[in-house]
């Protein structure tokens, strides 16, 4: 069967905001001096390279094939622009049926004030198999230097009808112009997912009659042509708590839902998610693994049901996969080499890994299912897109009861058996129950805020340094985070980790506590001692926001492309008691202060006393709400700069 219903080509076509008149989409192999001369985009300066044009032209061959015509120009500004000449271009072979052909590929040099062209020898353009599913064409652009014009060009085929290609009008360099052709069918009914928020320069549709067959058994039909053009569309870039590039690319999806036959609609495609989870409740790489027998699965099923609850039950079999079996950090929602040849391998894609897992839980009396979700790297699953291009990932979904669900991914080593991991939050996934024919959605959220508590009792000593100890108290993902830092950098990097980097701080020890027990916090106590370099003689200036991970505002751009999205709710909790050094006293205390967004979404409280001696000192930040849309950056980062302000105040002490 199909493996995804559409496919993400890496596609992108670029124009300038010229006249009309000037040429923006030109032949292979013509081009106009004007854009081997430029050396900057007009409305990216900063750009180390451009799309000029990228045009794709996707269409039916009757009405059961798809062919496709790329073609794509990039200029190249400078040394760091070089890399957009390696070319990857991904499609999916076997049960979808798709091939690329016909490829072309030539760097354009100006020289002596004329095009010079050196064309990609045909030889050194490679096909790849990624996995059974998936396969890539790959070369590399000759004679490339700032000043480089390169393009290719490829032809796309299926001979699935429902393959129909998604088109991004947007990539991280920025794009003149773009432009996706349509010819579709009227006798096929497409469901289009937009995310595109730049208005089009241009969309024209047209509609032509046709017919299929002859005499009494000829079909009618029209051929809707579709063309949309994006122009001067900027760069996509990475900004802090950004989703994913998959997220906020402007896109075009399609999922076919309908075909028209001469007796009316009849509805054959995954336009329901119930039809979505029968089909992969069919599939032999799926469906077909649920209740394949493992070598050796008696001993661990035995002492499983040997356990008396079924949290005991759950976080046994799920230590037992995650030790065992190793992730080949390739994710699919369907298996590649089946579940038992990865058990006896001990390495799985994550739908081997997880499969496996359900087995032996299903085996060990727990009410599991299989689930099918998407990551966050991958992109969030749209509810109304009903297809399964937008999963990535199997996961085991445990219903434990009306208020408690589990779900579990054994692929990564440091994951919790307790624990959502935090790649799959804020999205859709699909459970599977072929035994009632039942396919429900579940949206998958991390309801109790995450909590970190640093606790700090110090001295402030007369020769301006802090001595003291500190316990760093990890809940939830900060532990599995802290967890997996620890195990992967090594104790040495850790601490640099811990300090900040701050050769002012020293850790003269650390202990961790509870880090292999799922159900407890991870402890961190820690000695340290602190030089206070602006201090002097008379004055002792230091700043409590000690071991803290609000000691950078990520918030510093005036601008915003996209949403912000923490993850989950937070509750960050700071608590200070130090001791004053004989011989001096509080100058400047900062001020006990509260600061509240007004949705009330993300408080702070700042509390600072000094009694009998010690100075007392405690920051509370809490985040009710985990996304923010592009619109309400301002805000936030009002909020975040008066924040970190109080965050980075001091405290004075002076002598005498």
């Amino acid at each position: 069967m199909n493996k995804l219903l559409i496919l993400l080509l890496p596609a992108a076509f670029a124009f300038t905001a010229k006249a009309q008149t000037d040429p923006v989409f030109m032949p292979f192999g013509k081009i106009n001096n004007a854009d081997l001369e430029m050396t900057k985009c007009d409305f990216e300066p900063d750009a180390n390279a451009e799309v000029l044009f990228n045009k794709g032209n996707i269409y039916y061959d009757g009405i059961f094939n798809i062919d496709g015509e790329y073609h794509k120009r990039i200029k190249i500004f400078n040394d760091n622009g070089k890399d957009e000449a390696n070319i990857r271009i991904e499609y999916y072979g076997g049960n979808r049926l798709e091939y690329i052909t016909d490829v072309q590929a030539e760097t354009i040099n100006l020289v002596n004030g004329k095009p010079e062209i050196t064309k990609v020898d045909k030889k050194l353009i490679y096909t790849q198999a990624i996995d059974k599913v998936r396969s890539v064409i790959v070369f590399s652009m000759p004679n490339v230097k700032p000043g480089s014009v390169i393009e290719y060009k490829y032809k796309f085929g299926t001979a699935s009808i429902s393959n129909f290609p998604s088109w991004a009008f947007q990539e991280k360099i920025p794009t003149r112009y773009s432009e996706l052709d349509t010819s579709i069918p009227d006798l096929l009914y497409f469901r289009e997912t937009r995310r595109i928020w730049q208005p089009y320069f241009k969309s024209e549709h047209h509609s032509d009659a046709r017919s299929i067959g002859s005499g009494s058994e000829a079909v009618m039909y029209n051929e809707e042509r579709q063309n949309r053009v994006l122009i001067n569309v900027p760069s996509l870039h990475d900004e802090p708590y950004m989703r994913s590039y998959a997220d906020n690319l402007l896109t075009l999806y399609f999922t076919l839902t309908s075909v028209k036959s001469t007796y009316g609609f009849f509805k054959s495609y995954s336009d329901t998610w119930a039809k979505v989870g029968g089909i992969i409740a069919d599939d032999e790489d799926f469906g077909g693994q649920l209740k394949r027998k493992l070598n050796g699965e008696e001993a661990i099923i035995a002492k499983a049901k040997a356990l008396k609850t079924d949290d005991e039950k759950i976080a046994y079999v799920f230590n037992t996969v995650r030790n065992v079996m190793k992730w080949d950090s390739v994710d699919r929602w369907y298996t590649t080499d089946g579940t038992y040849r990865a058990w006896e391998k001990k390495t799985g894609n994550s739908a081997e890994v997880n499969i496996i897992l359900y087995h032996l839980l299903k085996q060990s009396g727990i009410k599991a299912y299989p689930m099918i979700v998407s990551t966050r790297e991958h992109g969030k699953v749209v509810r109304y897109n009903t297809s399964l291009s937008q999963f990535n990932r199997a996961v085991v979904y445990v219903p434990v009861d009306t208020i408690k669900e589990y779900i579990l991914d054994a692929t990564g080593k440091y994951n919790l058996y307790n624990e959502t991991p935090d790649v799959l939050l804020n999205s859709e996934g699909l459970y599977i129950d072929k035994a009632t024919d039942q396919y429900d959605m579940v949206f998958i959220e991390k309801q109790a805020p995450v909590r970190q508590v640093v606790m700090i009792t110090a001295d402030i000593l007369p020769d301006s340094k802090i001595a003291g100890t500190a316990d760093i108290i990890c809940y939830g993902y900060n532990k599995i985070n802290s967890t997996r830092r620890y195990k992967t950098d090594g104790e040495k990097k850790y601490i640099d980790f811990i300090r900040d980097n701050d050769n002012n701080l020293k850790i003269s020890s650390l202990k961790m506590t509870n880090m292999e027990v799922d159900t407890l916090p991870l402890t961190q106590n820690i000695a340290f001692n602190l030089e206070l370099n602006a201090s002097d003689g008379n004055y002792i200036y230091f700043n409590p926001n000690l071991f803290s991970s609000m000691r950078v505002n990520p918030f510093l751009s005036e601008k915003r492309a996209t949403d912000i999205d923490f993850g989950y709710q937070k509750r960050y909790e700071l608590v200070g008691r130090y001791k004053l050094p004989e011989g001096y006293k509080v100058d400047v205390l900062p001020k006990s202060w509260v600061m509240i967004m007004e949705d009330k979404s993300i408080s702070f409280k700042r509390m600072l006393v000094e009694n009998e001696g010690y100075i007392q000192v405690r920051y509370v930040i809490e985040y009710k709400a985990a996304h923010y849309d592009k619109e309400s950056y301002g805000e936030l980062r009002q909020f975040y700069k008066q924040m970190h302000d109080m965050l980075n105040e001091q405290i004075v002490l002076k002598k005498g």
